[in-house]
């Protein structure tokens, strides 16, 4: 199915939000770098806010079918599927466009825990600990919440340390550490 100009303008929005941050990206240089007029953009979306919240929208969707797949992709088991996990990022770390966690900076730049975009970042991270989670049940790891709590820590901790360059490679520290964490919780 051919994409519609609202699907492209989303895509080609989230690539520039990616690049240059929310609150620096006007709609000046969206217009410019997504080719798309400011009168077509309202078209589709009233407000800037309202076509961050479509693009945070496609890059959960992208984001998490890309990692549930690559998990799925390294590992059978669920334990090793939690463990592969660190291998995928460790992949989108070494990519060349890669800039650190579009929703950790979106819930940065939105900092009100009440503001509709800090909420969809927040959700998309929940979701990741609610599938981490399940993983750990189908696994029979003990206390399967506390364990995705965990792991999302780790997950967090390598994509931001990853976007400052502060270790050579932060998703396999944050594996080691994974394995540790996963062996605590063994039945």
């Amino acid at each position: 199915m051919r994409p519609t100009k609202r699907d492209e303008l989303v895509q080609k929005a989230l690539t520039a939000f990616y690049s240059n941050g929310f609150n620096a990206t006007g709609m000046d240089m969206l217009v410019k770098e997504t080719g798309i007029s400011k009168t077509s953009m309202y078209k589709h979306f009233r407000t800037k806010e309202d076509l961050i919240l479509a693009v945070l929208r496609l890059r959960d969707e992208n984001f998490r079918n890309w990692l549930y797949r690559r998990m799925e992709e390294l590992a059978d088991d669920p334990k090793e599927q939690l463990i592969s996990m660190f291998d995928a990022l460790e992949e989108w770390f070494s990519e060349p466009g890669y800039k650190g966690c579009m929703f950790i900076k979106a819930s940065s730049e939105y900092q009100d825990a009440s503001h509709p975009i800090h909420k969809q970042s927040a959700d998309h991270k929940r979701m990741l600990e609610t599938h981490m989670s399940d993983l750990a049940t189908k696994a029979r790891l003990n206390n399967p919440e506390p364990l995705a709590r965990k792991l999302l820590l780790l997950k967090e901790g390598a994509i931001v340390t990853a976007h400052l360059g502060h270790t050579e490679n932060a998703a396999q520290d944050a594996k080691a550490a994974a394995v540790q964490v996963l062996h605590a919780h063994n039945s």
